[in-house]
């Protein structure tokens, strides 16, 4: 196929953009979050980080930021905020003092309690039906499955 001039300014229009929209709705949603997370005194990211540790606890820096899709650079500050505050414990591996683990305090774990109601609130900000929820949700990750491998 020849590249031809129309063929770029289609391929340069915002409108005709994957990235635009999925970039203009992730701002949206993850917005949505913070009338609930600001009264605690969290961020969205610091939301994902405890719903990964409640969901498994005791994890390495690395497992953590492979599972969020967060590089160190944006992680080690946000859980070194989350340690002064006291919600986690970061500790140096024995047999290895490069890997970093990170586990809940008794605080972290109460957080759950506070939040257990968000991901409703946010959920009934949605007009359309659930199974479009879900299989937008599906095809976001093979998105995101797709992409990793050319990263």
């Amino acid at each position: 196929m020849e590249i031809t001039e129309e063929i770029i300014e289609e391929a340069l229009n915002l409108d005709n953009q994957l990235c635009f929209p999925l970039y203009a709705a992730a701002r949206q949603v993850v917005s949505l979050y913070t009338p609930y997370l600001k009264p605690l005194g969290l961020t969205y990211t610091q939301y994902i980080v405890f719903l990964s540790l409640w969901e498994k606890d005791g994890v390495t820096v690395g497992e953590l930021g492979s599972k969020l899709h967060l590089d160190n650079g944006t992680l080690t500050p946000l859980l070194k905020k989350l340690q002064a505050q006291g919600y986690i414990e970061r500790n140096r591996a024995a047999d290895d003092e490069r890997v970093v683990l990170i586990t809940l305090t008794d605080k972290g774990r109460a957080l759950r309690e506070e939040v257990k109601e968000i991901p409703f609130k946010v959920a009934a900000c949605f007009s359309f039906p659930v199974e479009d929820s879900l299989k937008l949700r599906e095809l976001l990750c093979k998105l995101i499955e797709n992409t990793e491998d050319r990263q």
